[in-house]
């Protein structure tokens, strides 16, 4: 874009709530100042995603680049991390807006300003996620003559890693309509309010200080993409990260440093070069389970010590979680244990065949129904969050009518949690992890025999196992244009395994893995919405089905076309698989797994 484009400036009051409840008065309040209100608050949810290239180049021209999930799509904004000071102490900076797809990549956005503006300073980069910022945003207009305000109360998370690392709330107060000095009156009675501070920054700011924060006190986290956040060499997009982030481990209550002795020796230590952690803090000492930061898997690992590795390693994970799920407190418990438990079965299914079959069978059931309770809950919990996107800036009775919809899926999930509490709380289940927490840790337990010639290391299996995944989601090319979507969901099952089985020797496989296994996230991601969208399609027509009787007109409606919403979401994904299937089966993706595979 060119620099001499007048962008559009933003003008706004800004101030960090101190009491909640006092500066609520302000959504109902018929007059604030010299301002009347003119209509009732409305409420909104928004996902947002502060995004920039690996070097900084949008922070360094001075903007920050961030994307709006809602219920209406996807938003691109640019604004200026420069501000100036207007009337009333309000924040007055540059801000370009224009839509986007989180999908895909800032070439395939529909064209404008703010589009054009992002791809002139990042060029071919990628854009990494910085941070996600989560609000529920109630609204109001007030009015002073010809003077239009924005009111807003939000609510904010600020999440990194797939936790929430800080909470606060804001009361804006953005100019609309009208003569920038009349934010003074606002200004002078908001000030005056003890129930209110003025804002240091923007919300970006204070995420970004909790970010560095965390950093400070857990290291960095890892980073995702934007989907298609760049060019390849034969055009192809560049890789897009995990989505579905990994897990953060809680902040250990033991460490020993690389070379130290382990505390228990039957504790098989991950890797030499990373500090280790206890992730179960409620156990005994003898019970818990040290892991590092990664699994550990190295070329020379027997195939089966290396499956015990990855198995060691997500079973901490899956146990660090259960308190929080067991609780219900934060929705991400469940999802991430819901990781942990898929992450140790395809372990299984990458490396089980090592170990000796009968006496390995009790692990993979109860691995079986354990996952089967925690995702009977995550999946409605993905349903449900869809819906309220979809329905946050709707019209008021547009939300009522879509209730008895949320409600059947809310009783539904209710009924799941019970029985995965159940699950949880029964002795088949302790018993059952305090053996397999036994098994993990114990090296050479229930491993088959082999001979000294036979195949059985890391580097000696990994080619032929990573090259049959990959056959396996090459076989969908032919029939990918006319595929229906549960040929789709196949495809991204098969996608999942080639990811997996990347992933578990992601460190004998070296760094050039990394930007394979984001391609393939990126696949296995798109169809994972369609399919999200699909399920929620087929739910809601069920419903509308069964309960055809108890519906009033407006209901139906409402119901229907969130139906009909989903189905458009179905194919729009369907239409647009090309771009991220490319980047799994171009000649760049190709020619990189030969060179990881060879690295072996």
């Amino acid at each position: 874009m060119s620099e001499t484009v007048e962008r559009p400036i933003e003008v706004e009051l800004k101030y960090r709530v101190v009491d909640l409840a006092a500066a609520e008065r302000y959504l109902v309040a018929e007059e604030i100042g010299s301002f009347a209100g003119t209509s009732a608050p409305r409420s909104s949810q928004f996902e947002d995603r502060y995004v920039d290239t690996p070097d900084g180049a949008m922070a360094k021209a001075g903007f920050a680049v961030r994307l709006r999930q809602s219920g209406r799509g996807t938003i691109v904004s640019i604004k200026s991390l420069g501000r100036t000071e207007g009337a009333g102490g309000a924040m007055r900076r540059e801000e370009l807006e224009g839509p986007a797809d989180r999908t895909a990549g800032p070439l395939d956005w529909p064209a404008s300003d703010a589009r054009s503006l992002v791809l002139e300073l990042a060029g071919a980069a990628p854009l990494l996620e910085l941070v996600t910022i989560r609000q529920l945003r109630r609204k109001r207009i007030v009015r002073d003559g010809d003077t239009r305000v924005e009111l807003s109360l939000d609510e904010v998370d600020v999440v990194a890693r797939s936790r929430v690392i800080d909470r606060f709330v804001e009361l804006e107060a953005e100019l609309v309509k009208g003569a920038e000095e009349r934010l003074s009156a606002l200004a002078e009675v908001f000030d005056a309010d003890a129930a209110l501070a003025p804002a240091p920054g923007s919300k970006f700011d204070a995420a970004m200080a909790a970010v560095h924060a965390g950093v400070a006190r857990h290291g960095a986290p890892e980073v995702s993409f934007v989907d298609g956040g760049g060019a390849a060499d034969d055009g192809e997009p560049e890789p897009t990260a995990m989505t579905e982030l990994e897990v953060d481990e809680p902040e250990p209550t033991a460490m020993a440093a690389p070379d130290d002795q382990p505390e228990h020796p039957e504790v098989v230590p991950t890797t030499s070069d990373v500090i280790s952690e206890v992730v179960e803090e409620a156990l005994p000492p003898d019970a818990r389970l040290i892991v590092g930061k990664t699994p550990g898997v190295t070329p020379d690992d027997h195939i089966a010590e290396a499956g015990r590795k990855v198995m060691r390693f997500h079973l901490a994970r899956m146990l660090a979680r259960e308190a929080g799920t067991r609780q219900g407190h934060d929705l991400e418990d469940v999802h991430a244990m819901r990781v942990a438990t898929r992450r140790q079965r395809a372990a299984w299914r990458v490396f089980g065949a090592s170990f000796r079959p009968g006496r390995t069978k009790r692990y993979r059931n109860g691995l079986r129904e354990i996952a089967s309770r925690l995702g009977a809950v995550r999946d409605l919990d993905v349903l449900l969050e869809a819906a309220d996107i979809y329905r946050a800036d709707l019209p008021v009775r547009e939300q009522r009518a879509l209730e008895p919809l949320l409600a059947d899926w809310h009783e539904h999930r209710n009924d799941a949690r019970v029985l995965l509490i159940r699950e949880l709380d029964s002795d088949g289940y302790r018993r059952w992890v305090d053996d397999y927490r036994d098994f993990v840790r114990t090296e050479g337990a229930a491993v088959l025999p082999v001979g000294p010639t036979q195949p059985h290391r890391v580097r000696d299996t990994a080619a032929s196992r990573i090259w049959t995944a990959y056959e396996q989601v090459r076989a969908y090319e032919p029939v990918l244009r006319w595929a229906d979507v549960e040929t789709l969901h196949e495809l991204r099952i098969a996608g999942k395994w080639l990811r997996y089985t990347l992933e578990f020797g992601r460190e004998a496989l070296g760094d050039e893995a990394g930007p394979l296994i984001a391609r393939v996230t990126a696949l296995q991601d798109h169809l994972g919405l369609m399919n999200d969208a699909d399920v929620s399609a087929s739910m809601a027509r069920t419903f509308l089905v069964e309960h055809a009787g108890e519906l009033s007109a407006l209901e139906s409606a409402a119901i229907g076309r969130y139906l009909v919403s989903r189905e458009r979401e179905v194919a729009r994904l369907r239409r647009t698989i090309a771009t991220p299937w490319r980047g799994v089966a171009g000649i760049t993706f190709r020619r990189t797994l030969g060179r990881v595979v060879a690295g072996l």
